[in-house]
C-alpha cells in the first residue's frame, strides 16, 4: 500500500507515530518557509505542516502542488500547538509535519471548486465532470451512505433466511406499463429481447421453483419521460416470499424499515412507530395523494353541507351537481414573514393568492376561493366570498377546519379527481411556503386497499393500478365477474415524506383467476398466451401462495440524504433528457454495427434539441 493511514483517521494517540498518507490537495497555503496542506481521500483531510528549514527537498515539492494534485507524503504525526486545533475537524488536534513527499499526479484546474460545497455549480457541468463532482465531501457521504443502506439491506435479509438470486438482464419484452427497452439480437435477426421493467415473472417463477425468501439488488430499466426523481435506468430491492400473506409480508418489511432508519439514517427521527395503515380512500379523501407527506397536516376538509347553504352561487352550483366542496386550512398565511404578529399588506395577500391560484390552474382546477381569519380579533373575514357566508355559518367554517387567527382557508369545489389533485399540489406547496416538512423527520406509513383497477375511456378497459399478477383481496375474487371498478387489490404501498419508498402485493398463483384478468386489461387469449405462456404453464405445477415487493433504491438514499433528486445518490446519472453528457451517451452506432444487426434506421425529422438540466 502507498499510505500506513487515511487521512481521516489519524488523531492525539498516533503523536509521534511515523505515517505515510496519500491523497488529493484540498486547500495549499504557503506562508514562506512554511506551506500547509490539507490533504484529502475518502475518509477525510489531515493537515500537513511542511517546514523549508528542517525538509528542504519536501518543502520544494510542495511548492510545486495545486489543487487536486494527488501527492504521498511520509512524516511524523504531533499534536497541534495550543490555539491552532480545528474542532471541525475529527483530525483537527494533529498534524502531520512531513520530511518527504512525491507527486504522484498533477492536475488541471478543475472546472469547479471541489472543496467547496456550498457554491451553487450548474447541473449540467457536474454532469459533464462527474468524476469530479463525485469527488466532493457532500457526493462522497451520499455515495457511502448508499453502500451502507444497500449493505444492511442484505444483511437483515440474510439473518432472516433469503437467498439472493440473480435475474436476467436479457429478458422478454412483455410491455408492463412503461416502454421497453429493446436489445435486438445478432443471432436470432428480427427478434429483440427487452430490458427487465422489473424482475417481476422472474420472482414469481422462484416462488414456484420452492425458493419461498427470494432477494436481489437488481437493475431495472423503462423508458419513460424523467422527473426529479426517476432515471431510464434504476435499483431496486426485489423481494418475494411463499406461504405468506399481506401482513406477513407488511410486518417483514416494517422492521425492515424502522430497523434501517434506527441503524443508517441515524440523524433523522421517526415520526411513527409501528407505521400506520391508511385506506387508499383515506389518503385520496383528506390528502389527494396515494403517497401523502404525513409531516404535516393540511388535510382538505369537507365543508360541502356548510358552503351549499351559502349564498355563493358557485358553492351553490357545485352543490346541486354532487360536486365535493373542500377546504385546506392554511396556518398563518395571512401572517408577514418578515413580522408575524403583522399581516400581509392588502397587494401582498392578493399576490400571494393569485399565484396560489395560477398553481391550482396547472392541474385543472378553474379557480380558488379564500377567506382569511384576521390577526386582531373582531374584525371582519377578509376575502371575496366571506360576504357569502352568515355569521353562524362562519362560525362553522371556522370550527370545523380549526382555523386561527392569521389562517387562510382554500376552497376547493370541482370534480373530485380536480379536486384530488388541487389538494396534492396545495399540501406540497404550502408546506414549502410555510417550512411545514422538517427534513430530519421520517413519516413513513402504508396505504392498502387499492383499487384493483382503472377505467380507461380511450381504450374501452380496465388497467391494473398496479400490475397483472396482483391478486384481488380473497373476499373481492367474485366482483371480476360482476362489478371488476369495486374490486380491490391486495398490494401495499410503503410511503415516506410524499414519496412511495416501495410498493407490492400478494401475487395471482391460481391460472384460473390470472386468466380472468386478461380479458379485462383488453389482452385476448392468444395474446396473454404469446406474451406469459410460461407463466400459465407454470402455474399449472403446484404455485405456492406467494407475495413480494420493491423498494426504491435510489430513492429510499435521496430521503436519507436529504438530497433534492435521485441524481445526487446515483454514481453516474442521467440528465433529464436521458443524456449522459461525460461519456456522450446515447450515440449513434457504427454501420457495420447496424447491418450485422440488420438494422436501417428511417430518415427523422428535425428536432428542436432539449436543453439538459
Amino acid at each position: 500500500m502507498l499510505k500506513t493511514h487515511n487521512c481521516g483517521e489519524l488523531r492525539e494517540q498516533h503523536s509521534g507515530h511515523t505515517v505515510t498518507l496519500a491523497g488529493w490537495v484540498n486547500r495549499r497555503r504557503d506562508q514562506g518557509g512554511l506551506i500547509f496542506i490539507d490533504l484529502r481521500d475518502r475518509w477525510g483531510i489531515t493537515q500537513v505542516v511542511i517546514d523549508e528549514a528542517t525538509s528542504p527537498a519536501a518543502h520544494a515539492v510542495a511548492s510545486q502542488a495545486r489543487p487536486e494534485y494527488v501527492l504521498q507524503i511520509t512524516g511524523q504525526v504531533r499534536i497541534r500547538p495550543e490555539g491552532t486545533e480545528n474542532d471541525e475537524l475529527p483530525t483537527g488536534h494533529i498534524d502531520v509535519v512531513a520530511d518527504q513527499m512525491e507527486i504522484l499526479n498533477a492536475s488541471k484546474t478543475p472546472p469547479f471548486y471541489i472543496n467547496r460545497d456550498d457554491e451553487a455549480i450548474d447541473e449540467s457541468r457536474r454532469m459533464q465532470y462527474r468524476y469530479l463532482d463525485l469527488r466532493r465531501a457532500v457526493m462522497q457521504k451520499n455515495i457511502v451512505l448508499r453502500h451502507r443502506i444497500v449493505k444492511y439491506i442484505r444483511d437483515y435479509l440474510d439473518k432472516h433466511d433469503f437467498v439472493e438470486i440473480e435475474t436476467p438482464i436479457l429478458f422478454k419484452t412483455t410491455p408492463e406499463g412503461a416502454r421497453d427497452f429493446l436489445v435486438p439480437s445478432r443471432l436470432q435477426p428480427g427478434k429483440f429481447y427487452a430490458l427487465p421493467q422489473s424482475p417481476q415473472q422472474l420472482k414469481q417463477l422462484l416462488m414456484v421453483a420452492g425458493y419461498e425468501r427470494y432477494f436481489q439488488i437488481a437493475r431495472c430499466f423503462r423508458d419513460e419521460d424523467l422527473r426529479g426523481e426517476r432515471q431510464p435506468e434504476f435499483t431496486q430491492l426485489d423481494l418475494e416470499m411463499s406461504f405468506v400473506n399481506r401482513a406477513d409480508v407488511m410486518a417483514l418489511n416494517e422492521g425492515l424499515a424502522l430497523a434501517l432508519v434506527k441503524d443508517v439514517a441515524t440523524d433523522k427521527k421517526l415520526l411513527f412507530d409501528p407505521l400506520p395503515r391508511i385506506h387508499y380512500s383515506e389518503a385520496m379523501d383528506k390528502y389527494g395523494s396515494d403517497k401523502p407527506d404525513l409531516r404535516y397536516g393540511l388535510e382538505a376538509i369537507d365543508v360541502a353541507d356548510i358552503a351549499s347553504q351559502s349564498a355563493f352561487a358557485v358553492f351553490q352550483q357545485a352543490a346541486a351537481g354532487g360536486l365535493p366542496i373542500k377546504v385546506i386550512c392554511a396556518p398563518g398565511l395571512l401572517r408577514s414573514p418578515d413580522e408575524p404578529e403583522t399581516a400581509l399588506s392588502g397587494e401582498r395577500l392578493k399576490k400571494l393568492l393569485k399565484s396560489l391560484e395560477d398553481l391550482v390552474k396547472t392541474v385543472g382546477a378553474r379557480g380558488l376561493a379564500w377567506i382569511a381569519l384576521p390577526l386582531v380579533e373582531g374584525e371582519d373575514l377578509k376575502g371575496p366570498i366571506a360576504k357569502h357566508f352568515s355569521d353562524e355559518q362562519r362560525a362553522e367554517l371556522i370550527a370545523r377546519t380549526n382555523a386561527k387567527p392569521g389562517d387562510v382557508l382554500l376552497f376547493m369545489a370541482d370534480k373530485i379527481e380536480v379536486v384530488w389533485a388541487t389538494t396534492d399540489k396545495l399540501r406540497r406547496h404550502l408546506a414549502e411556503l410555510l417550512d411545514l416538512a422538517d427534513p430530519n423527520v421520517l413519516a413513513m406509513a402504508w396505504i392498502i386497499d387499492f383499487p384493483m383497477f382503472y377505467w380507461d375511456e380511450e381504450n374501452k378497459r380496465w388497467d391494473p393500478s398496479q400490475h397483472l399478477f396482483t391478486m384481488p383481496m380473497p373476499e373481492d375474487v367474485p366482483l371480476l365477474d360482476s362489478d371488476p371498478g369495486k374490486a380491490r387489490g391486495s398490494q401495499y404501498d410503503l410511503i415516506c415524506n410524499g414519496y412511495e419508498l416501495a410498493g407490492g402485493s400478494i401475487r395471482i398463483h391460481d391460472r384460473a383467476v390470472q386468466e380472468k384478468i386478461f380479458p379485462l386489461i383488453g389482452l385476448s387469449t392468444d395474446i396473454a398466451r404469446e406474451r406469459f405462456g410460461h407463466m400459465l404453464e407454470a402455474f399449472e405445477y403446484g404455485v405456492p401462495p406467494h407475495g413480494g415487493i420493491a423498494w426504491g433504491i435510489d430513492r429510499l438514499a435521496m430521503i436519507f440524504a436529504s438530497a433534492p433528486n435521485i441524481r445526487e445518490v446515483i454514481a453516474f446519472p442521467k440528465t433529464q433528457t436521458g443524456s449522459d453528457i461525460m461519456a456522450h451517451a446515447p450515440s449513434e452506432a457504427e454501420t457495420a454495427q447496424l447491418d450485422e444487426l440488420g438494422i436501417m434506421l428511417a430518415p427523422r425529422k428535425q428536432e428542436t434539441p432539449q436543453a439538459d438540466a
